[in-house]
């Protein structure tokens, strides 16, 4: 009988029971014998034991240390590089948050190979999640919905069919083979946000395509809103727009300034420094006023 094997590629970072829990319901999947799974994991300097407790309880699935500086996307470049080393048939992408239905992997194989049938060879499929509490969409499909304003990207919501998009949530997506060949790995112009759209928006320059499964294929929660401070000095959010996480408002996350330009030069279009420094207008103008005040 022949194989389809399919490499999991994951990181982590001190969220031992999350993982775990994550791990369980990968290994929960109700799929066939002929589907193999191998799954790389990139502890990124845990000090909870995680990789000691993964280690004790899945024993196959193979364990690469960092630093504690990687962040997601330099732990997920580690684990895509080294199963390209394996070239399996499938790559595929799992949040250490996300928990997976049973048939989760299923549906996205299913998709995987209806797309293939209709000539898809090289299409994406990511799937949907939803939070545990209140069923609402928390990540998966993003479409272009502003004519004007080219990376503004708007969720797609999942219906009874496959649904094209422009790119996705690294949540949990599904890659073919034939689309790693044309794209690679993820870009290491990222540390954390934006790698996983990046990687979308590069498979379609490539003639690559992105779709997003049926339904919803498992569950996870949102990051958590932070409580916005608006005395907190202008420098010291500065400072943390800097770090690999940027600074997370209330309704947007501003990410690092060279990381955010290199996206917007990409796929901005000709006004791009304008949609560069746009997420950072609160800044610019409480900045501005200050000025003014002391001047």
């Amino acid at each position: 009988m022949e194989h389809t094997s399919i490499a999991v590629l994951m990181t982590c970072h001190n969220r031992k029971l999350k993982t775990l829990t994550t791990l369980e319901s990968l290994f929960q999947q109700t799929v066939t014998n002929e589907i193999a799974l191998s799954v790389y994991l990139v502890d990124d300097g845990s000090t909870d034991g995680t990789a000691e407790a993964v280690q004790q309880k899945y024993p196959l699935v193979k364990l690469f240390s960092g630093d504690g500086n990687l962040f997601w996307n330099g732990g997920m470049r580690i684990a895509f590089s080294e199963a390209m080393k394996d070239e399996p048939d499938y790559y595929l992408w799992l949040n250490d948050d996300t928990v997976l239905a049973p048939e989760a992997l299923n549906t996205l194989l299913t998709t995987s190979r209806q797309l293939s049938e209709k000539g898809e060879k090289k299409a994406i499929v990511a799937g949907s999640t939803c939070d545990p509490e209140t069923g609402n969409f928390t990540y998966g499909g993003m479409v272009q919905s502003r004519w004007w304003h080219p990376i503004y990207l708007r969720a797609v919501e999942p219906i009874d069919r496959p649904q094209p998009c422009d790119t996705m949530n690294g949540n949990f997506v599904l890659i073919p083979k034939e689309v790693v060949r044309a794209v690679g790995n993820l870009d290491p112009a990222f540390i954390h946000y934006a790698a996983d759209y990046d990687y979308g928006w590069r498979a379609k320059q490539q003639g690559c395509n992105v779709w997003i499964a049926p339904g919803y294929i498992g569950t996870c929660a949102l990051n958590p809103k932070p409580t916005e401070t608006p005395a907190q000095p202008l420098s010291d959010q500065l400072q943390k727009v800097s770090q690999p996480k940027g600074l997370a408002l209330q309704d947007v996350t501003l990410q690092p300034l060279e990381e955010w330009k290199v996206y917007s030069q990409r796929y901005g279009g000709l006004l791009w420094p304008i949609y560069w420094l746009l997420p950072y207008r609160r800044l610019i103008w409480r900045s501005f006023v200050a000025k003014l005040k002391g001047a």
